[in-house]
């Protein structure tokens, strides 16, 4: 169990190196990094150099925080994330989030690249997510309560924002940007689903499916921080299409092909949340 001076030690870190207290942060998921680009007035701290901070081994994971402004608001952009898959605990996965509320942010816009399980999704769509199911793994915050972080026993039942959605549904409608809505069913990887483990997602009432954000929003949960989740839609989950093979190059590249209606849609959603 990690304890709590080591996360105040990351947010006494950051407290001093950032001018401000930022008023939203933004986990860029896989392939999406771009949207860090277009911070302005931006502090670049490697996650190396912030103490306690673990390491992404991702190749497509930066691992950079990024302050600065971004449609006038002040914004921490998290590029790089860490995974159950990589050998992290599911606290190590949420390290960070308990430093950001720490560090006094109660905005957290989670990203990520994910399969479609609903055959009506299109690769390329974006899904707001209403809700997550997570069967296969333990709690991040299993383990001796930490008072600062919240109580012990707390609700999950509105984890993704119905506030923050309302506005992201209003902002795409205007941009003609389709946003779908669903369910994102976390699974541990690193290899892809099976086809049967899909067709099971599929009748258990999953939307999407994807190996990160459940144990970052369950964190922020228990701290009471105000969520939005939006996966990228980058492949059709194993099955859907014949005879086709699910590779992370095939995720990487239709990350890179949406970044610019990615970042469009994100710069004005978190300009109004």
């Amino acid at each position: 169990m990690i304890p709590f001076e080591e996360y105040k030690r990351s947010a006494d870190f950051l407290r001093k190196n950032l001018p401000e207290c930022p008023e939203v942060a933004v986990v860029l998921g896989s392939g999406l990094g771009r949207l860090a680009e277009e911070v302005e007035s931006k502090i670049t701290i490697p996650y190396k150099d912030i103490p306690g901070f673990p390491m992404p081994t991702v190749e497509s994971h930066a691992g950079l925080l990024i302050y600065g402004r971004l449609n006038g608001r002040k914004v921490i952009m998290m590029s790089g994330r860490f995974h159950f898959y990589e050998g992290y605990s599911p606290e190590t996965v949420s390290f960070y989030v308990r430093v950001l509320y720490l560090l006094g942010v109660r905005k957290l816009v989670l990203t990520n690249a994910a399969g479609a399980v609903n055959q009506s999704f299109k690769v390329g769509d974006f899904m707001l997510i209403t809700d997550h199911i997570k069967f296969f793994a333990e709690s991040p915050v299993r383990g001796k309560r930490i008072p600062e972080f919240g109580e012990r026993f707390f609700d999950m039942s509105s984890t993704y924002s119905p506030r923050m959605r309302d506005i992201a549904r209003r902002i795409a409608d205007d941009m003609g940007i389709t946003l779908r809505e669903g369910v994102y069913f976390y699974m541990p990887g690193p290899e892809f689903e099976t086809p049967a483990e899909i067709r099971a997602i599929r009748i258990l009432g999953g939307d999407a499916v994807g190996m990160s954000t459940v144990f970052e929003a369950v964190t922020a949960a228990q701290c009471g921080m105000e969520v939005l989740g939006v996966s990228c839609i980058t492949n059709m989950a194993a099955g859907i299409i014949p005879n086709s093979v699910v590779s992370d190059a095939e995720v990487t590249m239709t990350a890179a092909q949406v970044s610019d209606r990615f970042c469009s849609l994100m710069k004005s959603v978190i300009a109004e949340i």
